[in-house]
């Protein structure tokens, strides 16, 4: 389905390319609704309802966010955030807020939650978190208020409407290379690690498919051995990044790129890939194209690389945001989740395969 899909698309954008210069971006009627999974990197305060200790409500986190905290883990916006402007969409709200009800769930909802994983046990050190299986369902409650909200008319808002999963990268820094906590990497070789995390994404990717949804992006992981709390351990040489963390990445993310391709050709859904790391590593190695002046530090943490210890309260931060590729130890800034939004929504098939997300709302 894969290089069909992807000339079909084109075929669609030449067709309403007149509709779409005037238009502007895809708009909120062919996408009613942003429903996103996943962990830290787009959560927006799901964890402020928790009991765990991965949360972000607290200053500097949010300064560029009209000097809010909302329990994004970032200076500002999120990579949903982003693309929901995009898309038209207004920011989904925290599943786990309490008011997160009635008309505020019509344009989507947020699960995503800091710690999680695809394995159950992922982040468990950290205290309560909404895992992958917990996330769907959630979703399913979700549904069920969606179902008496709308009747009948749920199966086309469904269909119509982008489910973005953003998974992985807990499970290796929050599990896999944590050794002193979970024997995952005393039980599994890497590409085995790798194998038993692609056969529960999956397992979720169907379930959520079964009760309706039809647009999946599914973002890979980025490279973990760069990030500030990788490099400040110490393995690799200063200005390097830590090689080994970044290669056992290669089976997941492959094993991603291929589990799109099975789906796609064994649904009537769109299942594409964003190739995170490879985005990443585009800015990594020639950062001043993209903006960056520094990329191998957090702006704000502590300890070697800024990422030790990573971003507390009322923490002095790095006063130009602009410039920094890391906002703590393990986040992007708002500026670098915006490269990544763009290169997700309007790449090519190299960043986001086969079709991007723009494409990806052509299909009704």
């Amino acid at each position: 389905m894969g290089v069909d899909l992807y000339q079909r698309t084109w075929f669609i954008a030449c067709v309403i390319v007149i509709f779409e210069y005037s238009n502007g971006v895809a708009g909120s009627e062919r996408v009613p609704a942003l429903f996103v999974f996943g962990d830290s990197l787009v959560d927006v305060g799901n964890n402020n309802f928790l009991s765990s200790i991965a949360k972000s409500n607290y200053f500097p986190y949010g300064i560029d966010f009209n000097m809010q905290p909302t329990g994004r883990f970032s200076n500002g916006k999120t990579f949903v955030d982003i693309i929901g402007e995009m898309l038209g969409v207004p920011y989904p709200p925290a599943f786990a807020d309490p008011n997160s009800v009635g008309v505020k769930i019509l344009g989507g909802m947020n699960y995503a939650s800091a710690a999680a994983g695809i394995l159950d046990e992922t982040g468990q050190h950290y205290g309560a978190r909404y895992s992958l299986s917990q996330q769907v369902v959630n979703f399913e409650s979700t549904l069920d208020q969606l179902r008496k909200m709308m009747g009948s008319n749920v199966t086309s808002f469904l269909a119509k409407s982008i489910a973005i999963m953003v998974f992985g990268s807990n499970d290796y820094i929050n599990n896999y290379l944590m050794p002193s906590i979970y024997s995952s990497s005393y039980t599994y070789s890497p590409s085995e690690f790798a194998n038993l995390l692609l056969n529960h994404y999956g397992r979720q990717l169907l379930a959520l498919y079964s009760v309706g949804l039809r647009k999946f992006f599914i973002a890979g992981v980025g490279p973990l051995g760069c990030i500030p709390n990788q490099r400040a351990t110490g393995q690799a040489a200063p200005g390097r990044c830590v090689d080994y963390v970044n290669q056992i990445l290669g089976t997941f993310n492959q094993g991603i790129k291929s589990l799109v391709e099975e789906l796609n050709n064994r649904s009537a859904a769109i299942f594409v890939y964003g190739n995170t790391y490879g985005v990443v590593g585009d800015i990594l190695n020639d950062p001043s194209t993209y903006g960056f002046s520094v990329v191998d530090r957090a702006c704000c943490g502590i300890g070697r690389n800024q990422g030790q210890i990573t971003c507390l309260p009322f923490a002095f931060p790095c006063p130009d945001r602009t410039q920094y590729f890391f906002w703590d130890a393990f986040h992007p800034t708002e500026a670098a989740n915006s490269i990544l939004a763009r290169r997700a929504f309007y790449g090519p098939p190299l960043d986001s395969y086969p079709i991007n997300i723009q494409q990806m709302t052509l299909f009704n």
